[in-house]
């Protein structure tokens, strides 16, 4: 999916390997030089707070809201130099995969994990006093500042942290060399631009994981998708015991900071109890669920036609294979297999985008573009000097999109290899909303530096993409005609419900199988079984062949060996509706909500920056409500939405003999 932030909160800058070495020592020194505890940078350094190398003292002070005033405003500085200094690193380790550079990133993410550590101590000192809404609401968001918190031991947290970089590096680096008379192989070797990865031994060189994303997009060749699937999910065997040695390290530093685990800190950073928050995810997806059902049960149906009823199942789960990603998150790649009505209209702008020579820079160009129309900043110079837009060919990269502020301050950038499609399209918008909202909430304090909740930062350029309507395509030039009639509109929301309506369950599934992993209810000896349980009982899907716990299927998807939270992935699906249909009735919308497009309404950009300027400043329900009215997450702007598309699902999977 088109996610961002790899890293444990905030993600990095474009700087050279010299100067990011030289970045990394907080007060100076050349590259190479390892830093000493920076005593000049100490000065004016709160007398409880720390840098690298300095063991915590407690001070003699009172216990005030005067003192922890003045904690919370030391902290905050201190936090931003470790922060940018981590984000520097991790910039350097996921654009060059080197030991060096693993090296680099796991220091300094121990030295951000020790200063928190030893300052979420001490914060529960002020826990019981009196203080304004707003200091109250910092000390909270410290307490939740890491979704890898450290353990209490400083070599635990080096181990975690060294463990953390690992799980990053060795998924940025995996690869899959096909059986040598394989489908596989025979399939890719069509593309002359395989040749060099196909030219590998096994343990040596392969396929990177773009190249079998591409072709489970494209291909309907079932033995060569079923190897690209097992290929790829054999890169996480060794991820296991890794993973289970996390959860065991990230635990212990959970209930240094009073939380029963990571999965209840995790769930704590929404405005309520970690358990009403999980009770708020299943009662979201209850809202929605019929409306799943009813995809998969047409899906189902058509992809029996194109692979026959042995394959897939009358009353059974899909296979995973056969969904066009390798995770079964979105379905859009198989719309021609399930498109309503042949020929009535392609809302697909690729081909669009290829005939017209799009680039990877004019792409990007394009999604700012948008932002601008809405009476936005256009994005800094240096976004467009320090991000990478493409795929390098002379080193080993992350590919997984990603927007960064490396410090805070609009420093702003995106890792992403553009392909040139209809879906990296929608990536791009996706996210450059992330970067919008970096930079309207840059002159907040440091802790208030994110979203209202991570939902929000998710939701952002989606809300954005569901204005890229047939009618905003035909505007740019990227589609020659629109869709017409009932026909058209029901393609049009077909297209549209396989990415978002069937990532409904898998938004939810990942964390919660994690939720359960860090709780205890799921080890290790069952990580595997427990995984595939939920896909099967959320999505209706099985794997290609039968499992084992020899595997580790979970890290076969980058958000978990990567530590990046999921469920802010589901909530933003809701979200993003609300916030569309909230901003085409404040520019006086008429017509079916999916009709509207923003696109050049400076009104619905003011509104938005209006949002995206309180961060995490107030409670995400007074953040929605700003923008929307609402004070409550709800799926009814969703099924408003595709209402159309589901009248005509319901008749015709009316003879249908639905579920799994």
């Amino acid at each position: 999916m088109r996610r961002a932030r790899p890293c444990s909160w905030f993600a990095g800058a474009g700087l050279g390997v010299a100067a990011v070495a030289a970045a990394l020592v907080g007060c100076g020194g050349g590259a190479g030089w390892r830093p000493a505890p920076c005593p000049n940078c100490a000065e004016q350094r709160y007398p409880g707070s720390v840098a690298p190398g300095e063991e915590q003292i407690e001070p003699d002070t009172e216990v005030s809201a005067e003192e922890a005033e003045r904690f919370v405003a030391n902290v905050e500085k201190e936090l931003r130099r470790f922060w940018i200094r981590r984000e520097r690193a991790g910039w350097l380790q996921t654009n060059f995969i080197t030991f060096d550079t693993e090296s680099l990133a796991a220091e300094t993410e121990k030295d951000a994990m020790d200063y928190l550590r030893r300052v979420t101590k001490q914060a529960r000192r002020f826990e019981g006093l009196k203080l304004d809404a707003a200091l109250a609401r910092k000390l909270k968001l410290l307490k939740l500042a890491a979704t890898l918190p450290p353990p209490g031991d400083p070599a635990k947290t080096a181990e975690l942290a060294a463990i953390a970089t690992w799980l990053q590096s060795a998924y940025g680096k995996a690869k899959y060399c096909p059986k040598p008379d394989g489908a596989l192989r025979r399939a890719l070797g069509k593309d002359k631009g395989n040749a060099e990865a196909l030219a590998c031994a096994p343990g040596k060189g392969g396929v990177s994981l773009d190249v079998l994303v591409k072709l489970l997009a494209t291909s309907r060749d079932e033995e060569a998708l079923r190897e690209a699937w097992i290929g790829w999910h054999g890169i996480s065997p060794p991820m296991r015991e890794k993973y289970a040695r996390y959860v065991e390290l990230g635990n212990d530093g959970a209930k240094q900071l009073g939380f029963g685990d990571v999965g209840e800190l995790w769930r704590s950073g929404y405005d309520m109890s970690p358990a009403q928050f999980r009770a708020e995810a299943d009662r979201l997806y209850a809202e929605v669920r019929p409306f799943y059902e009813e995809l998969h049960c047409y899906v189902r149906a058509r992809l029996r036609e194109q692979y026959g009823a042995k394959l897939v199942g009358e009353k059974a789960p899909i296979p995973a294979h056969l969904l066009g990603n390798m995770w079964s998150q979105s379905w859009g790649n198989v719309y021609p297999l399930v498109e309503p009505f042949k020929g009535q209209g392609d809302v697909d702008a690729t081909a669009s985008l290829v005939k017209q020579k799009y680039d990877e820079l004019k792409m990007a160009r394009l999604g700012e573009a948008f932002f601008t129309s809405l009476g936005l900043d256009p994005l800094p110079q240096t976004f467009w000097e320090r991000s990478l837009f493409k795929k390098p060919r002379d080193r080993e990269v992350v590919c997984h999109a990603s927007a960064w502020d490396v410090t805070y301050s609009d420093d702003l950038r995106i890792k992403m290899c553009i392909e040139m499609t209809d879906e990296d399209l929608g990536t791009i918008h996706h996210e450059l909303g992330h970067n919008y909202y970096f930079h309207y909430y840059r002159d907040q304090p440091v802790l208030f530096q994110q979203g209202a909740n991570d939902g929000f930062h998710e939701a952002l350029g989606d809300t954005i993409a569901l204005s890229i309507t047939p009618a905003y395509l035909k505007r740019i030039g990227l589609l020659d005609k629109l869709p017409e009639g009932d026909k058209g509109t029901v393609n049009f929301l077909m297209k549209m419900a396989l990415d978002k309506v069937a990532f409904l369950p898998f938004g939810k599934l990942i964390d919660e199988w994690r939720w359960d992993v860090f709780a205890g209810k799921t080890p290790a000896g069952q990580y595997n079984q427990a995984w595939w349980d939920l896909r099967t009982r959320l999505q209706g899907i099985a794997p290609p062949l039968a499992r084992s716990e020899q595997d580790f299927d979970p890290g076969a998807k980058y958000h978990v060996p990567a530590n990046v939270p999921y469920i802010r992935y589901f909530l933003a699906f809701f979200y993003q509706f609300q916030f569309h249909r909230a901003l085409c009735r404040a520019i006086g919308h008429q017509g079916p909500l999916h009709t509207c497009s923003i696109y050049g309404n400076k009104q619905a950009g003011e509104k938005l920056a209006a949002m995206m300027r309180l961060g995490a400043s107030q409670p995400w329900p007074e953040a929605l409500a700003a923008l929307t009215g609402e004070s409550q997450a709800s799926g009814s702007a969703l099924l408003e939405y595709f209402a159309p598309l589901r009248d005509w699902l319901r008749q015709q999977i009316a003879q249908q003999s639905c579920g799994w």
